[in-house]
């Protein structure tokens, strides 16, 4: 996205967080543009149940809450270290006047936007079916075309059955049982507890 070298040139701070740790959360005013150097993220909500919903997990090298430095609205979602991170943060207004120096990180902002809505509705149209293995099925694809794998069994699934189940909206239950079924049929690999699709 924007290289670490220019964010610290315009005065950006590295900040360090541990595993749960929040980095900003559902309401707060969005005033960072943050980039994940180290570690990942989750972006969650929870229901008035507490039952958690991961919107997305996001590694390191992609930033964070891009979306709502453009608007006048409150951040939607928490943003939570899921293990230690190493994160710049670089304030929206020196960030917009990065932006008017160097435009040409405008296209790269608009690409990133773009997969991330094109993502959103992969998954809120998986969210419409009711058969669990399709919702699990769509999510393993879009992180296949992200890794840029093709192969069977090519690509280790980076997220644990709990995380599965967050993202798709399932039960940890449900998700294991599919994950079984789905082995079963031949479409995943199951080695030392480690899902290969």
């Amino acid at each position: 996205m924007i290289k670490q070298d220019l964010l610290l040139q315009f005065g950006a701070e590295e900040r360090y967080y541990d595993a749960d740790d929040i980095i900003f959360s559902e309401g707060d005013v969005p005033t960072f543009f943050y980039l994940i150097i180290k570690g990942k993220v989750k972006l969650n909500n929870y229901n008035d149940l507490g039952k958690e919903f991961i919107q997305a997990i996001v590694p390191s090298g992609q930033s964070i809450g891009l979306s709502s430095l453009f608007t006048e609205m409150i951040y939607p979602k928490n943003a939570v270290a899921i293990e230690k991170c190493e994160i710049l943060r670089l304030p929206k207004t020196t960030f917009l006047i990065l932006l008017e120096q160097y435009p040409e990180y405008y296209s790269k902002i608009i690409r990133c936007l773009s997969e991330h809505i094109h993502y959103k509705f992969m998954m809120l149209q998986s969210m419409a079916f009711h058969n669990p293995s399709q919702k699990l099925l769509t999510l393993m694809n879009y992180l296949k075309y992200e890794c840029g794998e093709h192969e069977p069994f090519s690509l280790q699934i980076p997220l644990t059955r709990q995380q599965l189940a967050s993202l798709t909206g399932l039960s940890v239950e449900t998700v294991i049982r599919v994950i079984k079924n789905l082995e079963k049929q031949g479409v995943v690999q199951i080695q030392n507890r480690k899902i290969f699709y």
